[in-house]
């Protein structure tokens, strides 16, 4: 810390203790055994939260052992078969075959029907 912080920590104590000097003794005790109060409060042990912390411990452990032994997934093919009509649009070929799409559509289903007869 530096000087000017050693100066307001010191002007801050000496208002504290100047207000603190002026209090009169039935609020010093209340706030003496207020203090005392909290200081036994803090040294116990609140057994409320230890409770849960052997079920927290289980589920836990139950969690991992069921993310640990679950299956593989099966593999799924994340692009439908119609990424190839987007691949069309979005790719930089010209223009002009989407102009005449239902002719190449008619070549295509004329090729499939060869294909099966």
């Amino acid at each position: 810390m530096n000087r000017s912080d050693d100066k307001f920590l010191q002007e801050a104590k000496a208002r504290f203790d100047e207000s603190v000097d002026d209090l009169d003794a039935a609020t010093l005790s209340t706030l003496n055994r207020g203090r005392h109060g909290a200081i036994d409060e803090a040294g116990r042990h609140n057994p409320t939260v230890l409770r849960w912390v052997p079920v927290t411990g289980v589920a836990v452990a139950v969690l991992a052992g069921v993310m640990v032994l679950q299956p593989e997934p099966t593999t799924i093919d994340p692009l439908p078969a119609s990424v190839d009509d987007m691949e069309i649009l979005l790719g930089e070929e010209s223009i002009e075959m989407l102009e005449n799409l239902e002719f190449y559509a008619s070549i295509d289903a004329l090729e499939q029907d060869d294909d099966v007869g």
